[in-house]
């Protein structure tokens, strides 16, 4: 098990040029688990080391609820490129046997610059994932801006397809978004300023071509006057 822990913070730590910018950011859940260390910060405290409960490293919600809604929030509007779930493993072999996989069945994963995620960008939704194939770890790349990160699942509108758990929980050991920490910049380290004349200093993340021009100007990369 701990060689399996080792090469799980490897990955984590090795995989990736862009910087954590949710680590230790303010987090919220909704329908904490009552009286025990599972708060939401668990999911951004940068410890996964014991994917169990009793590690006292993840979030956990409350039983028998019908929606589970997890978000940090990053501080400011910042460019985002990926975003890694860590999942409650109880650190046993994450298979079609597992009794977590049916909690992570139907997720999603929303950008949104308020805490409401129907004003933001779906970044990613299950329609497809079994048992057998829900990835644990797993990435999702959305390559966007926006304040808050916002993990989500429901069991509101039933029939749901073989294999899906009940009730929906949180059970997030880790949720890291990689991005730049700082607006106006790009670049995989975020060392290359955006162009001049971007809409609010904001370009794509990974090839600088702004998202909108100030007045007066238009291109890809707003150098070009009207």
């Amino acid at each position: 098990m701990l060689k399996t822990i080792l090469c799980l913070n490897f990955w984590f730590s090795s995989s990736f040029a862009y910087e954590n910018i949710a680590l230790n950011k303010l987090a919220w859940q909704q329908h904490p688990y009552p009286y025990q260390p599972w708060g939401p910060d668990r999911a951004v405290d940068g410890r996964y080391t014991n994917l169990s409960a009793a590690g006292g490293q993840c979030v956990i919600s409350d039983n028998n609820e019908k929606t589970a809604e997890w978000r940090v929030y990053l501080g400011r509007l910042l460019s985002i490129h990926h975003i890694v779930i860590q999942y409650r493993t109880e650190n046993v072999a994450w298979d079609s046997a597992h009794p977590y996989t049916s909690r992570f069945l139907g997720y999603s994963v929303y950008i949104s610059n308020t805490t409401n995620k129907e004003d933001g960008v779906l970044c990613f939704k299950d329609t497809s994932y079994t048992k057998a194939t829900v990835p644990n770890p797993t990435n999702i790349t959305c390559i966007t801006h926006g304040r808050y990160v916002i993990y989500y699942n429901n069991r509101t509108h039933p029939p749901y397809p073989d294999g899906y758990s009940m009730y929906a929980y949180n059970d997030l050991c880790e949720v890291e978004v990689y991005g730049c920490p700082a607006p106006g910049y790009y670049g995989e380290v975020c060392s290359l300023p955006c162009p001049q004349n971007c809409q609010e200093g904001h370009c794509n993340i990974v090839d600088g071509n702004c998202l909108g021009c100030v007045d007066g100007y238009r291109g890809t990369r707003c150098n070009e006057r009207k």
